[in-house]
């Protein structure tokens, strides 16, 4: 039961959240180069989804860019989230353009 209200709770607060589309670049040879910090950047993305803060996130086919999209209170709190990350950190994002979002349907 208690599981369940976290959920609800969590859905509320994703109603109330603007969304967010992230378009970003990697830097070259990420795939190489993402592979130690890649079990910690997929577990905490894992708890963003988890959250509903995170709606999906991943590389283009080509791998040069990324594109995600997130429920967030705000731009500076989506920044934050972004810059928080291992991938960040790390390089292996060199850069990324937030665009708020108004979802058709």
């Amino acid at each position: 039961m208690c599981n369940y209200l976290v959920y609800i709770y969590s859905l509320y607060l994703s109603l109330k959240m603007e969304k967010f589309v992230v378009f970003g670049k990697y830097c070259e040879d990420a795939i190489i180069k993402r592979s130690p910090f890649r079990e910690q950047h997929l577990n905490r993305l894992k708890k963003l989804k988890d959250r509903d803060i995170l709606v999906t996130l991943g590389p283009t086919k080509c791998t040069k860019y990324l594109f995600g999209i997130f429920n967030a209170n705000d731009e500076n709190q989506l920044r934050n989230l972004i810059e928080e990350d291992i991938y960040w950190e790390k390089g292996i994002w060199i850069n990324y353009d937030i665009y708020p979002w108004v979802q058709a349907f």
